[in-house]
This record gives structure tokens, C-alpha cells and sequence, in this order.
């Protein structure tokens, strides 16, 4: 559903991502990984058609996103770290403009809205206006906008970052969800959240790729800790030697 072919990505002298590689099958869960910086952000804003690559391909199912950025972002439903709320509208007339944008016929509005409402847990502020909401169900409503629609490909930045413990749980519970009927790419640093939620570990460091490893399940966050420092010491013995 996504492959990635060399993609580069310069900021002026810097280079965020440097010829990276990679793809994911349909009905995959994995988990972009890395520490500040690695190129993480820079990477989901390529492949959701924020922002273009500098060189290289990206593709989403058979659209690759430069050529064909509407039909690539049809497929997509996009949560950024900072989730995009217009704070005067109620969650009930966000929810039905995000379904107008994403182009839902106008008689299956009300259902698709009703649905995702129920998903996300929202149903008790459904009228309430947004700027009143909560940390946690601010971050409930960014996840029902990205599934309106129900795209094949879900592509989540940081969704836990900033909640207490108790939402945390709830929002991870919603994407394993989630994972049954789509395809999700999850950047995160938080490596218990890649235990539980990703069958498959991308590792970025430097802007480039230093692993690709399966997660068989039952793995603990510290023997995910474990392959991740060694596949970023590794990563960086290898740019030490390339220069």
C-alpha cells in the first residue's frame, strides 16, 4: 500500500532524509521509529502530499504522491502531531465538513460522521464546541477525522504524545482497532507503544534507515529498547565509516 524509493529531503544545507527506502503491505501495522530528529515528521508529511521530497518516489496504492497527489491522498487518513481543529466549530459540523472535503455523498454524511463518533468515543461531546474539549478527546477527534471515510492507509504522527496514562491506553485500543481494516504507518519514540501496536519496526536515525525489523509478538519494550540502540550505534558506525 505504501512504497517509499530513495526518497531525499533537504532544508536549505540540511538533509532531514537521505535516500530512504522502504514499503508497507495492505493490512500491516508498523511503527516508524527513531529519536528526535531522525526524519520521522519530515517522512509522513512526504507521504501524506504536505510537502514534496527534494528527490525521489513515494507511492500510495498505485498513485505516486508527486504525480498524483488527489487521487494519493484519497487513500489516506492523515493525524499530525498537532492535531488541525478549527476550535469554533462543535465536533457534529467539523465532522460533517470533513466528510463534505473528503468528498462522501451528501446522503451517507450523518452515517459515516455517526460511525466514527461511536469508534472514537465521542458520542458525549458530539454537540459540544471544540475549543471546550479535553486534551484526550481533542486527540479522539483528530483520530475520527483521519478514519471519516474509511481510507485504506492510516498515517499517524505521535497520537499519544501529551495524554495521562489513562488516554493513553484508550487511544492505543482505538488504533490496534484500526489496524484490522487499514494499513498504518505510527511514528512514535514511546517503545511500549511499538510493542503492543506494530507487527514491524522501521528505524530512522540521521535521516536514513538503520533497520527494518519484525515484531513476533510478545516482545517487551526493553528487548525492542535492546535491537533499537543496536541498529542506531550500527547506523552511525556505518555514516562514521562512510565519511
Amino acid at each position: 500500500m505504501i512504497r517509499v524509493d530513495k526518497i531525499t529531503k533537504y532544508y536549505g544545507r540540511i538533509c532531514a532524509l537521505d535516500s530512504v527506502s522502504f514499503s508497507l503491505n495492505e493490512g500491516e501495522r508498523v511503527g516508524l521509529l527513531g529519536p528526535n530528529g531522525a526524519g520521522k515528521s519530515t517522512m509522513m508529511r512526504i507521504l501524506t502530499g504536505y510537502m514534496p521530497a527534494s528527490y525521489g518516489s513515494a507511492w500510495v496504492g498505485q498513485y505516486e504522491i508527486h504525480e498524483n497527489p488527489i487521487e494519493a491522498k484519497k487513500l489516506v487518513g492523515y493525524l499530525p502531531e498537532r492535531v488541525p481543529l478549527y476550535e469554533e466549530m462543535s465536533v457534529k459540523s467539523f465532522l460533517a465538513f470533513v466528510a463534505e472535503v473528503k468528498g462522501i455523498k451528501r446522503r451517507e454524511i450523518n452515517s459515516k460522521v455517526a460511525e466514527v463518533v461511536e469508534k472514537c468515543g465521542l458520542v458525549s461531546v458530539y454537540r459540544r464546541v471544540i475549543r471546550s474539549l479535553s486534551k484526550g478527546y481533542r486527540q479522539r477527534l483528530g483520530l475520527a477525522q483521519a478514519i471519516l471515510g474509511s481510507p485504506p492507509v492510516i498515517i499517524l504522527d505521535e497520537p499519544t504524545v501529551g495524554l495521562d496514562p489513562q488516554q493513553v491506553v484508550e487511544i492505543r485500543e482505538m488504533i490496534k482497532d484500526f489496524g484490522e481494516n487499514h494499513t498504518v504507518l505510527l511514528s512514535t519514540h514511546i517503545l511500549s507503544e511499538v510493542a503492543y501496536l506494530c507487527s514491524r519496526v522501521i528505524i530512522l536515525n540521521e535521516g536514513k534507515v538503520v533497520g527494518d525489523i519484525l515484531v513476533k509478538g510478545g516482545e517487551t519494550p526493553k528487548e525492542i529498547e535492546d535491537v533499537f540502540l543496536k541498529a542506531i550505534r550500527a547506523g552511525l558506525e556505518n555514516l562514521e565509516k562512510g565519511a
